[in-house]
């Protein structure tokens, strides 16, 4: 099985997973993977539970033209976080309920635990709206997602980056637990988020010493 092959089979086997876990409902949601000059997504539409592996278009990061079925729709947004992010090798748009709650509120999620803190940033952006797969959605998203590895799309969803495929997915996880967690403390008395100067330093520390993990 060659490098593209192995690719493929990863992406449609998150497709799966984020099914099963609940990140994502029936065709929503969509998973992409960069190798070298190539990206590997999720095609437009389709059931997650019938895709075989050859279903993953393979599309060329330079030109945008692809091999294989339709791509996502959302196609535009995973490939501009490859152009402007070279550090980051996988994508995962999620409409997960937790997320989807505070991107419906139009709230930003302040660094209420610490993981959350440590490997998405000091603070989650909510992006402002705009139609799904059109420039200006692609635009706002890349805005909020300056310096963090998640972003809250308004009345839409998230989207989360990784280095590989499986810190892309703990983002999705750790970015649903800390919108059920902020949502649950406000009817607790309001939340309390960690100091943003300390956040930050969380973040930096996890990003400098776990670099070395996807570089190998």
């Amino acid at each position: 099985m060659n490098a593209i092959q192995q690719a493929r089979q990863a992406v449609r086997e998150m497709g799966t997973r984020l099914v099963q876990t609940g990140l994502v409902i029936g065709t929503w949601g969509n998973v992409s993977v960069r190798l070298g000059g190539k990206v590997i997504i999720t095609p437009s539409g389709a059931n997650y539970a019938l895709l075989t592996d050859e279903d993953m278009p393979v599309i060329d990061l330079v030109t945008g033209d692809h091999e294989g079925p339709k791509p996502s729709s959302e196609k535009g947004l995973h490939l501009e976080v490859y152009r402007q992010r070279k550090e980051i090798n996988a994508v995962i748009h999620v409409h997960s309920p937790h997320a989807s709650t505070l991107a419906a509120a139009r709230r930003e999620l302040p660094p209420v635990l610490d993981d959350v803190a440590q490997l998405i940033g000091p603070n989650v952006r909510v992006a402002e709206y705009a139609l799904p797969s059109t420039k200006k959605i692609v635009k706002k998203t890349m805005r909020a997602l300056r310096g963090r590895m998640a972003a809250l799309m308004a009345n839409h969803g998230a989207i989360c980056l990784g280095r590989d495929l499986e810190e892309a997915f703990l983002c999705c996880q750790v970015l649903e637990k800390g919108c059920k967690a902020f949502i649950e403390a406000e009817f607790l008395g309001g939340a309390k988020g960690i100091n943003r100067f300390e956040a930050a330093l969380m973040h930096q520390f996890f990003l400098r010493k776990y670099s070395k993990q996807w570089k190998q």
